[in-house]
Order: structure tokens, then C-alpha cells, then sequence
């Protein structure tokens, strides 16, 4: 029987996370950092979307598209420049396509792409992006863009001119739409080092992420400083099979204590590493309400006077009772200080002023961030 009573409070403590220890907040280094060279590659291209219901772009006020529309045609053959001034098709659409290409796409392979109206298209649903090249940041030509364009939108217009629209008509996305034609040539096997940056540069991180490397792999990791890690995979070993083993490695992330601040929304957010010092802290409301009540005052009969309005205030003072001054003892942590402002039943907007009222006095150590 006391062997039956000791699993079943062990399986609470269990469930309850009473019999645990403190959860560990380590993360693996492929989480907090980026390796150097990997990285996706912003693509940028211009096309025509053609086969829109009357949608499209209105060739009077786009000159853009209809230089377009007659140097396409010319490209397949079909002369229309002496007929330019006449072309009046609401069917066609001039936009910027771009997309990422991914640090090891080959060729061959398939990418997303993205389109936007650049004139006064008023949707670009149904429509057909034809042939667009997209090029990178050196100039070069890495891709080519096609296919049918989802806006994922609803737009409808009525007669009297009442409009419903749901979502941005005049920008789409082509799953898979654009085909890379050439790779950026980066060769991560034939590198001797590789720099890892950290996504929130600090100094302990960097010091821990060396440490954890250097542990499983002596020598290979240096500290340069609080954003960048060196690394250089050990003899005999190639820098990709090096990068898979390190990026699994685990390290717990440091944090430099700080107090983010949404005025607008009335958020609050505190680090674990915030502290207090010594502090005593009382909250209250006082409501100050002046209420006016106009009151005719009339004259008496054959007196020759005016009726005339006279104001007659109110005023009322409300000053909320009962919440008591509390005390944070020095070097309490975030859980006695979010403890304490519960204790005091403020609000989220309530929280920001006490905060920056410690802060003022000295006693929050931690930098608070007004957003």
C-alpha cells in the first residue's frame, strides 16, 4: 500500500513538474547562428501578365506596358509600332517579379517567384506571367519566371460603383514559377575556414558556442568576437561533413537583461535576466469626474428679466483603496517582480509606467527598449 502511495505522488510531482529540475534552454548552434556563404540570393526581374479580364493596366497612363506590349510583339514577328497609338487592351499588365534563390540551387531546379503590378492594374487574377528574366545584384541572368499568377484575393465591383475587395489584388505568387538557369558558384567543400554569426551578437554566446565546438573538436573554433566564431574542420576531415557535426552541437545562449516596451499595444516583455533592487512599490487610480447640469433660471412675472442658463457642476473624486505598498528585496528576479505587479492588480499599461518609474530611481538593472 505505501509502495502504491509513493508512485502515485511521485507520478504528480511527475505531471506537475515538481520533480523535475530546472528546464534547459540550450538550442543548437544551426538555431542561433548563420554560416558564412549560406545564405539565399535576391533575384529581381520585369515581365508583362497577359490574358487579365479588363483588369489590366490602362496603356494611356502606362506608357511602361505599351512599349513593352509593342517590343514583345516585335521579338515574335508581329509588327505594331505604327499602330501603337491605337492599341487600347485592358488585358495586359506590366510587374516586378522577384524571388530567392537558395545558396546551393542547382540548375535545373525550381523556385518560387512573386509578382507585382507596377501601372493601374486592378487585379492581376487569372492572368499568365510570360517569360521574365530575373536577374541578381552582380547583373547577371540566374533565373527565368513563367506561368499563372495566384492572388489569393476576391475582387468585385458593381455597376453603381460599389466595390468589394478582399486581400491585394495586384500582387500574386507562381508556385515553382521560375526555373534556375544558373548556379552561384559557391563551394563550401573547398573552404580551410568558415565564419559562424551570431543572430544576437554577445560576447558569452560566442564564448560558450567555441567551448561546445572545441570540446567535441579541439582547435577547431576560435572566438573572434561577439558576432563572429572561425572554425576549420580538423585534419582529414572535409568543411561539409565538419559543418553537419558542428551545427547539432548544443549551447545554452546568453542574453543581456532588457525590458521591451509597446506603448501602442501595451505589451511588456522582460528577459529572465532582469533584476531589482531594493524597491517599494504602490499603485493606485484616482478618477477626478466633473459632470455640468444646466438649470434655466426664470424670471418672475412683469420683473422685465431674462431667462437665463446657469451651469451647475458636479465634482467627484475616486480615489481606488485597499492596495497595499509591496517591497522587492534586492536581486529580485523576474518571477518576485512579476509576482509583485500582479500582487498590485495592474494592468499591462499600469506595468509600463511602475517600470519605468524603477528604472528612473535606479533600481531595475536591465535596459528597457521603447518600441
Amino acid at each position: 500500500m505505501r509502495s502504491r502511495i509513493f508512485g502515485l505522488v511521485l507520478a504528480a510531482m511527475v505531471a506537475f513538474g515538481l520533480g523535475a529540475g530546472p528546464a534547459s534552454a540550450a538550442s543548437r548552434i544551426k538555431d542561433i547562428v548563420e554560416f558564412e556563404g549560406v545564405r539565399d540570393n535576391m533575384l529581381v526581374g520585369y515581365g508583362l501578365v497577359v490574358g487579365l479580364n479588363g483588369t489590366g493596366d490602362s496603356l494611356r497612363n502606362a506608357a511602361f506596358t505599351q512599349q513593352s506590349l509593342v517590343a514583345m510583339m516585335e521579338r515574335l514577328g508581329v509588327n505594331t509600332r505604327d499602330v501603337s497609338a491605337t492599341l487600347n487592351t485592358k488585358n495586359i499588365a506590366a510587374v516586378m517579379v522577384t524571388a530567392r534563390l537558395p545558396a546551393f540551387a542547382a540548375n535545373g531546379s525550381q523556385i518560387d517567384a512573386t509578382v507585382s503590378a507596377m501601372g493601374d492594374a486592378k487585379s492581376l487574377l487569372g492572368g499568365t506571367l510570360l517569360v521574365s528574366t530575373l536577374l541578381g545584384a552582380d547583373g547577371q541572368a540566374y533565373a527565368v519566371a513563367q506561368g499563372t499568377v495566384q492572388t489569393g484575393a476576391v475582387s468585385a465591383g458593381g455597376a453603381s460603383g460599389s466595390s468589394v475587395t478582399k486581400g491585394v489584388p495586384t500582387a500574386g505568387r507562381i508556385a515553382a514559377g521560375a526555373i534556375v538557369e544558373k548556379e552561384t558558384g559557391f563551394q563550401l567543400a573547398s573552404m580551410s575556414s568558415l565564419r559562424l554569426t551570431l543572430r544576437n551578437p554577445d560576447f558569452t554566446t560566442s564564448h560558450r558556442i567555441a567551448d561546445a565546438i572545441n570540446a567535441a573538436y579541439p582547435g577547431t573554433a576560435v572566438e573572434t568576437n561577439p558576432t563572429i566564431v572561425t572554425i576549420r574542420p580538423p585534419e582529414g576531415q572535409d568543411m561539409v561533413s565538419f559543418v553537419t557535426a558542428v551545427e547539432n552541437l548544443t549551447v545554452t545562449p546568453d542574453a543581456p537583461a532588457k525590458v521591451v516596451i509597446d506603448e501602442v499595444s501595451g505589451v511588456v516583455v522582460m528577459g529572465d535576466a532582469v533584476r531589482v533592487s531594493t524597491v517599494a512599490i504602490a499603485q493606485g487610480n484616482l478618477t477626478i469626474s466633473v459632470q455640468e447640469t444646466p438649470k434655466v433660471s426664470q424670471p418672475a412675472p412683469f420683473s422685465q428679466g431674462q431667462t437665463t442658463v446657469t451651469p451647475q457642476s458636479a465634482i467627484k473624486v475616486d480615489e481606488e483603496k485597499g492596495k497595499k505598498l509591496i517591497t522587492l528585496r534586492d536581486g529580485a528576479s523576474l518571477a518576485s517582480l512579476v509576482s509583485g505587479l500582479n500582487a498590485l492588480g495592474v494592468t499591462p499599461r499600469d506595468m509600463i509606467s511602475i517600470l519605468q518609474a524603477i528604472k528612473a530611481a535606479g533600481a531595475l538593472q536591465a535596459d528597457i527598449e521603447v518600441m
